[in-house]
């Protein structure tokens, strides 16, 4: 029969029982894997070989908020989507809407830039005719009324048909 050394199974066990209350939804480590903003993959049409312009659709779920493109405090991490080129479609820069502000109930004066609820950036395109995908992707920081989580980056596909 195999015997297990107890010093080496003590650790091993330890590092067991820490991973599966770190697994446990309400856990840092649980809640940090989450995801606070959804996309929403609409089908559009534009101008073939004109500039035109998109609209992504965005939605933080109930209880949280994002900052916006243009944060209030500097150590803020702003809500940005990034767009690279793809066959046939040269993308300008996103026009981001207008934050609403924001304040914590433990400090009153100082208003924050943030989105919640719905929010859609607009992305001017210039695409040639056809059926279009381009992978971009939206970095942002979440907070809830209590706490701010790791800032996240989510895949975003946006598809749509130039005519």
């Amino acid at each position: 029969m195999k015997r297990t050394h107890p010093i080496l199974t003590a650790p091993i066990a330890a590092l067991l029982a820490t991973a599966a209350l770190l697994a446990q939804p309400g856990n840092i480590n649980a809640q940090s894997k989450a995801s606070y903003v959804a996309y929403t993959d609409l089908a559009q049409t534009v101008a073939a070989n004109r500039r035109s312009t998109l609209e992504v659709h965005f939605r933080v779920l109930p209880g949280y908020h994002v900052n916006s493109h243009t944060p209030t405090l500097d150590y803020l991490i702003p809500t940005a989507l990034t767009v690279p080129a793809a066959a046939g479609v040269k993308p300008g820069e996103p026009a981001y809407p207008a934050g609403q502000p924001y304040t914590f109930s433990f400090d009153p004066k100082n208003k924050l830039s943030v989105y919640a609820g719905d929010f859609i950036v607009k992305l001017p395109v210039t695409a040639a005719p056809g059926a279009h995908s381009i992978e971009a992707s939206l970095r942002y920081q979440a907070c809830n009324n209590a706490s701010c989580f790791a800032p996240k980056t989510l895949p975003v596909k946006i598809s749509f048909t130039a005519k």
